[in-house]
């Protein structure tokens, strides 16, 4: 049994790994490379005719949006996920056709994908011939899962994306078998997160004080997950907050907000006793979904008190900047990252506090409140990697920056586990 990456080594883009294991060859995550689009129409390192399967362990688009290109190239095999994921990843993959500048695949390579979309729950066990495949629950998104294989006497774990088991939305990630070889994410290898508790509290209080007077509250969502886990918060907490309108600017958001409710099975025991009681527990008071580009400027113009979660959750385009354009320069509001911001973006450009950021061709001063919520990570922490890796003798780290993915082999090293960091295209033996 072996395994290529041909993706996410020592970066966290483009998730992407081959497994050679009792004479077949599957596809683990077929994703993206964000914000570096030729090498989305570079070489894929395989022939997509060869393969025989693809699991996918995600819907985000790091790990699922170069999938219609192995169909625009002539793979015709089965693509497994669970439900959850099969379902989000349809919103996901025809979001991102419609916003690409130069897309790399068209709506018949969608059209043939679907054609070929096969479930497969947790604990279900794919055979292929003697090489079996299953999946474990991951908690970082709605049917989101790790993989396990097994074949050649050995057994591969690969870990796609981890959750953040502190939070309260989806199940915390279940404990893998012990395996020959762990194939690990290490997005937050060099850090624990803040205690979740403490940032909403802190949350609470930014949202509390800036409404209370008349301000307007900026989020920057991504639209699958963490836009519908504010809302959460918002419903289970609104009792504590001044009343004030909160509008979803995302028309992709939007969508996932209105599938969540096929999703059930796929949250956690607290979020489905709300739907077990007849309760959408995403929808809180006061939310208006914003449909039309006319509406959302229109928006921009209005007077506060009001929240305004809007994409992209890297200021990388979208609805926000228009509201941020409008909206930074009045110190009655406050802008809140409840995301990652890349090191050379904007996002990160603003947190350091310059006098005037450029939006949109223009300089606008800088007179809002800015706060960086990092807690909210959907991805686990270092002590939760540790854990989740605790008794595995040798792992392999992806899906992380260089620096960071070195900061948890140390330790890993340190307990006594083998441990190295993957390279592209180079072949690992389990």
């Amino acid at each position: 049994m072996r395994i290529v990456p041909f993706g996410a080594a020592r970066e966290v883009t483009g998730s992407c790994h081959l497994l050679l294991a009792e004479g077949r060859r599957v596809l683990l995550d077929c994703g993206m490379f964000q914000q570096k689009e030729e090498r989305n129409r570079g070489p894929l390192g395989f022939d997509p005719r060869s393969l025989e399967a693809v699991l996918l362990t995600h819907a985000h688009l790091d790990h699922v949006g170069r999938l219609p290109r192995l169909f625009r190239e002539g793979y015709r095999g089965p693509v497994y996920a669970t439900r959850g994921t099969l379902l989000l990843m349809r919103i996901v993959l025809e979001d991102a056709l419609r916003v690409m500048e130069e897309p790399f695949f068209e709506e018949k390579d969608l059209e043939a994908l679907y054609a070929h979309l096969r479930p497969l729950e947790y604990g279900e066990w794919l055979r292929m011939g003697d090489l079996s495949l299953s999946f474990g629950q991951a908690g970082h998104l709605p049917g989101s899962a790790y993989v396990v294989a097994q074949g050649e006497g050995r057994t591969l774990v690969y870990s796609g994306d981890l959750g953040n088991r502190e939070k309260t939305v989806l199940p915390d990630p279940s404990l893998p078998p012990k395996a020959d070889l762990v194939v690990s994410e290490g997005t937050y290898g060099d850090r624990p997160h803040r205690p979740f508790a403490a940032t909403v509290a802190e949350f609470l209080e930014i949202l509390g004080r800036v409404l209370g007077r008349g301000g307007k509250v900026f989020i920057p969502t991504f639209a699958v997950e963490r836009a519908q886990e504010i809302l959460y918060l918002l419903y289970q907490n609104g009792h504590l907050l001044p009343k004030a309108p909160i509008y979803l600017d995302s028309p992709m958001a939007g969508r996932v907000l209105e599938l969540y409710p096929r999703l059930v099975p796929y949250f956690s025991e607290e979020v489905q006793a709300h739907f077990l009681k007849g309760k959408n527990p995403f929808r809180p008071r006061g939310l208006e979904v914003v449909e039309g580009v006319e509406a959302s400027k229109a928006l921009t113009r209005s007077p506060g008190p009001m929240v305004v979660l809007a994409g992209s959750g890297m200021l990388h385009g979208g609805r926000i900047l228009h509201h941020l354009k409008q909206g930074l320069k009045d110190p009655k509001n406050a802008l809140v990252f409840v995301g990652y911001q890349p090191r050379g973006g904007l996002g990160a450009e603003i947190i350091a506090r310059p006098e005037r950021v450029t939006l949109l061709g223009e300089s606008v001063p800088l007179r809002a409140e800015v706060h960086t919520l990092g807690g909210f990570s959907g991805h686990a922490g270092q002590d939760e990697l540790l854990d989740w890796l605790s008794g595995q003798k040798r792992v392999v780290l992806v899906h992380g920056e260089e620096e960071k993915l070195l900061a948890l082999g140390k330790l890993l090293a340190l307990r006594g586990q083998a441990v190295s960091l993957a390279s592209f295209g180079e072949e690992v033996p389990v």
